[in-house]
């Protein structure tokens, strides 16, 4: 029988672990959405997600992410980082509606505005670049918007990897980058981007850059980017348009995460959907 001694110091040893634990330790279990959504930004408060920032970690002293007086979510661009779920998610039909504001920062002053939605986060915050998470990355990017990006990271305490794939059906275009086409042989992928399937091949990193072909919404009015995960399946819309997809994602659950990445933007939707329940795409 354990000694009161000993009982007192596993009690005190269990309330550290309690205190010292992270947000991203919060919940552990995969939800699904079943009867209706979940709205992952409810349009008040930022409850259920939590900050992450390449210089300040778990705060936000420059208020990158706020909610403003119209019920958006306003992401300011000041800096790198992301708004992320405290919760683990598989199974699920996300809408995220967004438009652009005018601010952009530092060297990307005059770039394309970036930014995008990683999903399936896993492993340390910062795993990926002191950054993100190890995740797969749908672009939200002028002239890019439904890019998939593959993140596999690094532990940056331990230096072991934080694998991610993807498997995607894909060509090559004139430059040698890789764009979906759907039929094409798979090939699996633990790294890089796959352009969506009509990404102008003489895209240029210049702000309010926009291709021949883009679906996205023009400057100052809202995009939907719909990504749609079911098991390890991944189909991504941009205003109702098929314009990526992959196969046997690896992990296939987790959390998500909203980019800044020195752009501002506005969001006001961003929710979850029970598979084959969300509601259709409308101009």
């Amino acid at each position: 029988m354990l000694s009161r001694m000993t009982m007192l110091k596993y009690c005190l040893l269990l309330i550290i672990a309690c205190i010292i634990v992270s947000p991203t330790q919060a919940e552990e279990k995969a939800v699904s959405p079943k009867d209706c959504a979940i709205k992952l930004f409810n349009g008040k408060n930022l409850d259920g997600l939590y900050v992450w920032m390449r210089d300040t970690a778990f705060e936000d002293p420059r208020k990158v992410f706020t909610v403003n007086d119209q019920g958006y979510l306003h992401i300011s661009g000041d800096g790198y980082g992301g708004l992320i779920t405290k919760k683990n998610y598989r199974d699920y039909h996300m809408v995220i509606e967004f438009k652009w504001g005018e601010k952009t920062w530092a060297n990307r002053v005059d770039r394309t505005r970036d930014s995008g939605v990683l999903f399936h986060c896993h492993g340390p915050e910062g795993g990926y670049g002191n950054t993100w998470h190890a995740s797969i990355e749908a672009q939200i990017i002028e002239g890019g918007v439904g890019d998939i990006l593959v993140l596999s990271g690094k532990d940056q305490k331990t230096g072991e990897t934080i694998p991610t794939s993807l498997t995607s059906e894909f060509t090559k275009d004139r430059d040698g980058e890789k764009i979906w086409k759907k039929g094409s042989p798979r090939t699996t992928l633990s790294s890089g981007r796959i352009n969506w399937l009509h990404r102008d091949v003489d895209w240029v990193d210049k702000i309010n850059f926009r291709g021949r072909q883009d679906v996205e919404s023009e400057f100052g009015k809202w995009t939907r980017m719909d990504v749609i995960c079911d098991g390890d399946h991944v189909l991504i819309k941009v205003n109702g348009v098929d314009v990526n997809e992959g196969f046997e994602a690896r992990p296939s659950e987790g959390k998500l995460l909203v980019q800044t990445e020195l752009a501002e933007m506005f969001v006001r939707k961003w929710e979850l959907w029970p598979l084959g329940k969300a509601p259709e795409y409308k101009k």
